[in-house]
């Protein structure tokens, strides 16, 4: 799950249930969030329709943790600042490109275990929290278990 939050503090207050109904989110139920934050911040940073081999995206830096990963495997991950910026900003042809790009790298490491969520519907609304944040001052976060 993506959402919104007044800062850090605020953001690692969710980690044992999650964001509420006080926060603006999108839901996703099979993504691994740390690994799409670094696909999509190396896809603005580095453009390309090409997915990036799996052992290249593993290297490049992840999200900042604002929680750590508990013993039940919640964890809490900030957005970086400049991938916030940059879904903000995104044209929807970039987004419509990012999914493309995704779903490619997911079917050729995940093949039929590939995640059965709409990634388009997904970037499209974590743009829109990302719009949120940008004009708000918050900062956009990512709850997973």
């Amino acid at each position: 799950m993506f959402f919104l939050a007044a800062g850090d503090a605020a953001a690692a207050a969710t980690r044992l249930r999650g964001p509420g109904q006080g926060y603006d989110s999108v839901t996703c139920r099979f993504i691994e969030p740390d690994t799409a934050i670094a696909e999509w911040d190396m896809y603005f940073e580095e453009p390309s329709a090409e997915a990036p081999p799996l052992e290249r995206l593993l290297r490049w830096p992840g999200p900042a943790w604002v929680t750590a990963p508990s013993n039940d495997g919640t964890e809490v991950f900030a957005l970086p600042p400049r991938l916030t910026r940059a879904l903000a900003h995104a044209a929807p042809a970039d987004l419509e490109a990012l999914a493309d790009r995704w779903a490619a790298r997911l079917r050729s490491t995940d093949g039929d275990e590939m995640t059965d969520d709409d990634l388009l519907a997904v970037l499209q609304g974590v743009a829109g929290l990302a719009k949120s944040a940008v004009s708000t001052g918050g900062g956009l976060y990512s709850w997973s278990w």
